[in-house]
């Protein structure tokens, strides 16, 4: 007894020629899922059927016959005829026997076309005379002759699943898919799990979804198809509650494919947890030596940040293949951990790994991270022996790696021989550029750009707004502002912040801020970049107010936003909100970065609070030069020499390697303490960093062997100096004015006019210094009329030199006159010029005045009551002295005990006023008095002409003998 499979497939084929016939004939075709059988279609089967012996019958009766070849006209209708049946195999009669000598599969094949003809055909009933039911039960009698024909069916129709034609490839399997539908295999498994891959190439999601949902029966291929499919479009999420569905199902068996399927996703989504779950069951089911499943499980650790897991899975493996030695490289790298990425590479060369250009890439990157450019250089020569395929993208990590460790000439050279360069390969060397302050190069590179016609993306702008800003080229900034709005890149964030920043390197706030107002969506970076500009414009109130507001928008600040605030809270010296700052980093949770410290030890120096300095200072794990050297700033700053130097040994004892400026700082220190042996230490160590021939350094020791008495060894230093700078020249200049040699500062004044070097603020107070200490009336108020001509306005120190000047050649009235024509208001200074002048002279009714005058510009200055109290004592006037005693009490003006050191024999001994504490205090004061016995018996001159060196040596003999 036939089966009723093959009746459904006999019952379809016919159903299909005249489903077909009506699409040609209506114009439409029928969805296979929604067929209809109309009485229509129903008439036209049976007129098929009939019709259909009928054409036997006449062929056969035509071949007994023996006719030639159809008369003119006939023979269109017998190619037709002949082309009906390709089945017939030997002659032809009504009985069954005849029936089953057809071929049954050109049977089957040919039906469709046969009942598609007939349906065409306008043929009435009373033609046909074929009685189709024997045939069609003949047919159903050879059911086990078919199966074979079943089996070469779904792989025919398999085979052309697995096309994919070029041209309309959807609407190619579409006719695909409704056939199968017509022959009733749409449940078959077989050809469903080529429907979906067919599907998945096409990107019809939602259409394998459908099937899936329908098939009544799945296998693992099912199931491993739709995971992948999910996986590979980025469904992630899908591709998991697929996988976990599969995996509680009676058809779950693990593959490869799958495995690394789901780890893919779990990648893509970060879910750590169901990523570490899927490595537990591939422990389980043994997968876990597949190399494919274990490169995968590598990627997933080292993207999610576990690169100590990645690298357990990694040496578990027995086989590695190129890609899992580039997984694990790669993750290296990108975890920060480049050195260790530059090993496995190493090991990887002792191995038959071939490195391809993906390895390549990620270790010259590591490369350019850490600055090795040898390595980078011996990785190129490898790439260039080994023959490894070079494309843009090494490239351009080329290019990267020598513009990152300053080889930009060599970065260039390498761009121009790139013969197809792409955006990134533009915008590395732009980026480079702008990094080694090649700021006009990058500039120029951007319009080279631009006008060959490629469009810069967002970091080329950003990279050279910021060559814009550090030119504070404000012209060309606006130009490419106007570029980006030009391009569509005016919303872009990272332009947006680049144009704050560069309008405000160009000190135009109001510019800004205007990009700033206008941003529809503020993030941290934006009000970062905007209170940076306010912090170096040293706009404190600005910056507050707008911190304030993000506050209000409940934007979490970041430590840049604090670093920020603390530098122009730093510039200003405002310590309470340098406080309340350091509060609020605290009270957010921050943990101190080492920029965010060294901002807290800089403000906290700059403020006077050196002891909440050092306790920062001492809380970091991490220091670099920047905060050495901050803490070193504030110690001297407050004029504690000594701990400074102290500092410095622990400095020692770190490892880190001091810069310039902690050395011109710690020549500071030594000046301060008139320490020669510590000065000479330093300038030793100097000429072993090869730092002795920097101008600013040769200032420093120029100012520290004269501050140290050892003009000579100043001298030296200066007219060794291969370049000196106005700094320079100052420094000597005020040398020979403090020491009292007026006329050698003079010369050294006009050589430095001839010279070409242009004096500044700094090298008229020397001039007019040394001018006071002559006496040098004349010459001092010429040379300070001669000021604008340098374009130099006179300051408050000018002033008070010339008020000195005048007070020591006894002119007070004019002196007075001098103070009260100055064209801008007298600082206290200036008026304690004048003071000390009239206790010299003994003016008290002018000292009196001068100090009223002082006490009201800088009450908190304890030296204008003092020089007034020594007035009144010198007159004898112990009533008044006293009033001023009081009053500087009643003010709380406290008077800094006055100290002075001095080293013999590397120790520094400090004295104070009336100090008898040392021990040798008593040979001391017989030194002094015999000092005094000789200025008094007329030897002053002589001991005047003496240099103080001389008076030192004489002190020092005194109190080495004992």
């Amino acid at each position: 007894m036939a089966s009723n499979g093959l009746k459904s497939i006999l019952a379809a084929a016919i159903l299909r020629g005249v489903t077909e016939a009506r699409a040609n004939i209506f114009g439409h075709v029928l969805n296979p899922t929604g067929q209809r059988t109309s009485h229509k279609i129903l008439r036209k089967r049976l007129i098929g059927e009939k019709v259909a012996q009928w054409r036997l019958s006449k062929l056969e009766m035509l071949k007994r016959r023996g006719k030639g070849p159809p008369k003119k006209g006939q023979g269109k209708r017998a190619a037709k005829r002949s082309s009906l049946f390709p089945f017939a195999s030997r002659k032809y009669t009504h009985g069954d026997s005849a029936i089953n000598e057809i071929d049954q599969p050109a049977v089957r094949k040919s039906l469709y076309r046969l009942t598609f003809r007939l349906a065409c055909y306008k043929i009435t009933t009373k033609h046909a005379f074929f009685n189709f039911s024997t045939f069609a039960s003949s047919l159903l009698q050879s059911e086990e002759n078919q199966r074979p024909s079943i089996q070469k069916l779904r792989s025919a129709l398999a085979n052309l699943l697995q096309q994919n034609p070029s041209d309309k490839p959807t609407s190619f399997h579409n006719r695909i898919h409704a056939r199968i539908i017509v022959l009733g295999l749409q449940h078959d498994v077989f050809l469903a799990n080529f429907l979906l891959r067919c599907f998945s190439r096409s990107s019809r999601l939602l259409d394998a979804q459908q099937l899936f949902d329908k098939m009544p029966e799945r296998n693992s291929i099912t199931w491993c198809t739709t995971v992948s499919m999910y996986a590979h479009h980025g469904c992630y999420k899908q591709a998991l509650l697929v996988f976990s569905e599969f995996w509680r199902s009676s058809d779950w068996r693990a593959s490869e494919h799958v495995l690394t399927s789901v780890l893919r996703a779990c990648t893509q989504l970060g879910g750590f947890n169901q990523g570490c779950q899927v490595h537990g069951f591939v422990v389980k089911t043994g997968f876990d030596q597949e190399v494919y499943v274990g490169t995968s499980l590598i990627d997933f650790y080292a993207k999610c940040g576990d690169v100590e897991e990645a690298r357990w899975v990694f040496d578990d493996l027995v086989v590695r293949s190129s890609v899992t030695w580039t997984t694990i490289i790669t993750g290296y790298v990108k975890a920060g951990k480049s050195e260790i990425s530059l090993q496995l590479f190493h090991q990887m060369g002792e191995t038959d790994a071939i490195p391809d250009k993906y390895v390549i890439s990620s270790v010259l990157s590591a490369c350019a991270m850490l600055g090795f450019i040898d390595v980078g250089k011996q990785i190129h020569a490898y790439v260039l022996r080994k023959g490894v395929e070079i494309d843009i993208s090494i490239l351009n990590v080329l290019i990267d790696l020598y513009v990152k460790s300053g080889k930009v000439q060599a970065g260039r050279r390498l761009f121009d021989h790139v013969a197809v360069k792409n955006i990134v390969t533009w915008t590395t060397m732009i980026a480079g550029y702008m990094k080694n302050s090649y700021d006009w190069e990058a500039m120029k590179l951007f319009s080279e750009m631009t006008r060959l016609s490629w469009k810069p993306d967002g970091f080329a702008c950003t990279s050279v707004l910021t060559s814009c800003g550090s030119l504070e080229a404000l012209k060309p900034g606006r130009q490419i502002h106007a570029y980006s709005i030009k391009v569509s890149l005016e919303y872009d964030d990272f332009v947006k912040n680049g144009l704050i920043d560069m309008y405000a390197k160009c000190n135009s706030l109001s510019d800004a801020r205007r990009v700033f107002d206008n941003m529809t969506d503020h993030s941290v970076i934006s009000y970062n970049a905007m209170i940076e500009g306010y912090s170096k414009q040293e706009k404190l109130y600005e910056a507050v107010d707008l911190f304030r507001h993000m506050r209000v928008r409940l934007l979490q600040p970041s430590l840049l936003t604090f670093v920020s605030l603390l530098g122009v809270s730093a510039a200003l010296l405002t310590l309470e909100l340098s406080k309340q700052i350091h509060a609020l980093i605290t009270k957010l949770g921050f943990s101190l970065d080492i920029f965010a410290s060294s901002a807290l030890v800089d403000v906290y120096s700059k403020c006077s609070c050196i002891k909440d300095a050092r306790l920062v200072f001492d809380s970091m794990n991490e220091k670099d030069i920047v905060v050495w050297n901050a803490m070193f700033f504030g110690y001297v700053k407050q004029l504690e020499s000594e701990d400074a130097l102290k500092l410095y040994s622990d400095l020692q004892l770190s490892g880190q390697k001091p810069d310039d400026f902690t050395f011109a700082v710690l020549l500071t220190a030594s000046s301060n303490l008139a320490s020669l042996r510590h000065g000479q230490q330093f300038h030793n160590q100097l000429i072993k960093a090869g730092l002795d021939h920097d101008p600013f350094i040769t200032s420093c020791l120029v100012d520290m062997y004269a501050k140290c008495g050892s003009i000579e060894e100043a001298c030296m230093m200066f007219c060794s100096a291969s370049w000196r700078d106005v700094v320079c020249w100052n420094s000597m200049l005020s040398t020979y004015a403090q020491h009292g040699e007026a006329e050698k500062a003079l010369q050294m004044f006009e050589r430095m006019k001839e010279k070409g070097i242009k004096p500044n603020y700094i090298t008229f107070v020397g001039v007019l210094s040394a001018c006071s200490h002559a006496g040098l009336v004349e010459d001092g108020l010429r040379h300070f009329e001669s000021m604008p001509w340098f374009g130099i306005e006179p300051g408050t120190d000018h002033y008070a030199c010339i008020v000195s000047l005048l007070g020591r050649a006894e002119k007070l009235f004019e002196a007075k006159e001098f103070i009260e024509k100055m064209p801008i208001k007298p600082a206290g200074v200036v008026w304690r010029s004048l003071l000390s002048a009239c206790r010299v002279a003994g003016n008290v009714e002018l000292g009196k005045y001068a100090a009223d005058m002082a006490i009201s510009s800088d009450p908190t200055d304890s030296g204008s009551y003092i020089l007034l109290s020594n007035i009144f004592a010198s007159k004898g006037m112990w009533a008044d002295a006293k009033k001023v005693r009081q009053r500087m009490d009643f003010n709380g003006v406290v008077k800094e005990t006055g100290q002075s050191w001095i080293e013999v024999n590397s120790d520094v001994h400090t004295f104070v006023a009336r100090d008898r504490i040392h021990r040798d205090s008593n040979t001391i004061f017989s030194v002094l008095d015999s000092l005094m016995l000789h200025m008094k018996g007329g030897r002053f001159k002589q001991l005047a002409a003496q240099t103080n060196n001389g008076v030192l040596i004489l002190i020092k003999r005194n109190i080495g003998k004992n």
